[in-house]
């Protein structure tokens, strides 16, 4: 059985289900289904459940989102709710550009 490749792996860190944890999320699933279109594979992890998981990314805040691929690895704190800064954070490049070259 094949394993899928994904062009983006994120990871987004939260502290239980909190209003920010929450938007967050649901702020990351609405970029990446309109920028992304299939291409990304989302993990979540509650530090409330896997505290020990904090260290391996150095996460000091949450919600934290990590970019994990491509590399290089980057990081964005906070709701996620100022879509230009995520979208420049990540270097993430709408799918539908049309190049006019």
């Amino acid at each position: 059985m094949e394993t899928k490749q994904y062009q983006y792996e994120l990871r987004l860190y939260i502290a239980g289900k909190t209003v920010k944890s929450q938007t967050a999320l649901a702020n990351l699933n609405k970029y990446c289904e309109e920028y992304l279109q299939g291409e990304y594979k989302i993990e979540v992890i509650d530090l409330l459940i896997e505290p020990q998981l904090a260290e391996g990314d150095q996460i000091f805040a949450v919600p934290t989102l990590v970019r994990k691929v491509p590399e290089p690895i980057r990081k964005i704190i906070g709701d996620l709710s100022n879509e230009e800064k995520v979208l420049v954070g990540l270097n993430i490049r709408p799918v539908n550009i049309n190049n006019n070259d």
